[in-house]
């Protein structure tokens, strides 16, 4: 059996959703169908999460007009579908209902945001398995509580918890096509509780994972997985397959065709993963294996993002000095910072942080409280980091793929601040300066793929 993920783009209107049945119904296999909230129509639209969004914000102000502006929008939405898929059934009072009631949760409740924020995902599936039946495919809705799949009570970043597999396989004794909505699972409360925003790729894994599928189908609005950012490389390379660890790495370092986290439940259970167009089916997509056979260039994709800073600390024979990599961790853990990268030399290290932590309070407390316990020489933070990545499982097996990519950055005049390498190979890092973000990936690009 498969796992079939229809993203919100694959959603956004009946004539979407119609293709989407089609897509389903061409494979009897496609027997768990996990889907997102609808999302934009076009470029000047607004997403129904984004709406729910608006929504909370309208209820937490007490704002009675926005209040019933978005009740309305966001009904209107699902009405607007309900009515061309040309549907008589109740599901579309039913929907209007759990619009309704939101703005009756206790908003004391840690888990009442992310109750509003499912609504998009938990609706559209009741009416997608309410079209797929009235079109001649069974189908039946399953909550994630009726799944199995019972979360930790982390709002905003819930993790599957241990054992959940255990139930998740009975869903495997259901007839029907199974329609899951993503995002979202259940505390052991019975709490709602989201994963991290695009989280209806990791339900699909989870799902995938669960039933054993023999594939994972990730369906969205573009035929696969490219070299680079088609925004910034014109006509990049199509990559055809690359390994869970590269495709870990892309996901990382700034692809955001598929969220990272999905990776892990697929992975774990060695189901193999393929993204493919809901509007070109017939494409092969991209698929994503365990292992594969490297040939070609070393490189299967570059990625660049942007938002970091660099937390420096410098002291005459750091070295030496047992401990002194731990306490400025530990200093970084006491304020709740979380840390990407550390290139470090004898005497200083360099930790990448994403700008969106350090606040002036955050910087101020992190300056402080590491001048205080370690007597440092230097420390401060520098702003305004790009990352660009280059990714290959290949590249172990040749030499001088660093020294390519940085003669290719030298040439253009960029300096590289940092060089960031793990012992597997898989990547290399190169930390610039935000402002050569889109130079040095045009620049590295060329060098192995032109």
């Amino acid at each position: 059996m498969k796992v079939a993920k229809f993203g919100g783009s694959s959603l956004a209107s009946a004539t979407q959703i119609k293709r989407v049945f089609d897509i389903v119904q061409a494979d009897k296999l496609r027997k768990f169908i996990v889907v997102s909230a609808p999302g934009k129509r076009s470029g000047a639209d607004t997403k129904v999460t984004d709406a729910l969004i608006s929504y909370y914000k309208a209820y937490k102000s007490a704002d009675d007009k926005g209040i019933q502006y978005y009740q309305n929008w966001i009904i209107a939405r699902f009405r607007e579908i309900y009515d061309e898929l040309e549907l008589k059934s109740s599901v579309i009072d039913e929907i209007a209902d759990n619009i309704h009631n939101l703005a009756h949760l206790d908003l004391e409740n840690v888990f009442t945001y992310d109750t509003f924020l499912a609504a998009g995902e938990n609706n559209n599936a009741k009416l997608i398995a309410d079209f797929f039946t009235h079109s001649g495919l069974p189908s039946r809705y399953v909550h994630p509580s009726d799944a199995g799949i019972t979360v930790s009570s982390d709002p905003g970043n819930a993790r599957l918890l241990g054992g959940a597999y255990e139930h998740i396989k009975y869903l495997n004794d259901l007839e029907e096509t199974l329609i899951i909505p993503g995002f979202f699972g259940v505390t052991k409360e019975g709490e709602v509780c989201t994963f991290s925003r695009g989280g209806s790729d990791i339900t699909g894994s989870i799902i995938a994972a669960g039933v054993r599928a023999e594939l994972y189908e990730n369906f969205t609005d573009v035929n696969g997985i490219f070299a680079a950012h088609p925004g910034i490389i014109k006509n990049p390379a199509y990559i055809a397959e690359l390994t869970y660890r590269e495709m870990r790495e892309l996901a990382y370092s700034g692809f955001s065709v598929l969220h990272d986290e999905a990776l892990v439940p697929a992975y774990r259970a060695r189901v193999p993963l393929v993204i493919k167009n809901t509007n070109n089916p017939e494409h092969p997509g991209t698929k994503i294996v365990v292992q594969r056979e490297t040939k070609g260039s070393p490189v299967v994709g570059i990625a660049s993002s942007s938002a970091f800073s660099s937390l420096y600390v410098s002291k005459y024979l750091m070295n030496r000095e047992v401990g002194f990599g731990r306490k400025v961790l530990s200093v970084l853990e006491n304020l709740g910072v979380r840390f990407e990268h550390m290139p470090t030399g004898i005497d200083d290290m360099s930790i990448i942080i994403r700008s969106r932590y350090l606040t002036q309070p955050i910087s101020k407390a992190l300056i402080s409280n590491l001048t205080e316990s370690l007597h440092p020489d230097e420390v401060y933070i520098d702003r305004d980091f790009s990352i660009i990545t280059i990714v290959g499982e290949d590249m172990k097996e040749h030499v001088g793929v660093t020294a390519r990519a940085t003669a290719a950055l030298s040439k253009q005049g960029i300096s590289i601040a940092m060089l960031s390498q793990g012992s597997s190979e898989v990547s290399v890092m190169f930390i610039v300066k935000e402002k050569y973000e889109q130079e040095a990936l045009k620049a590295i690009y060329s060098a192995f793929f032109d």
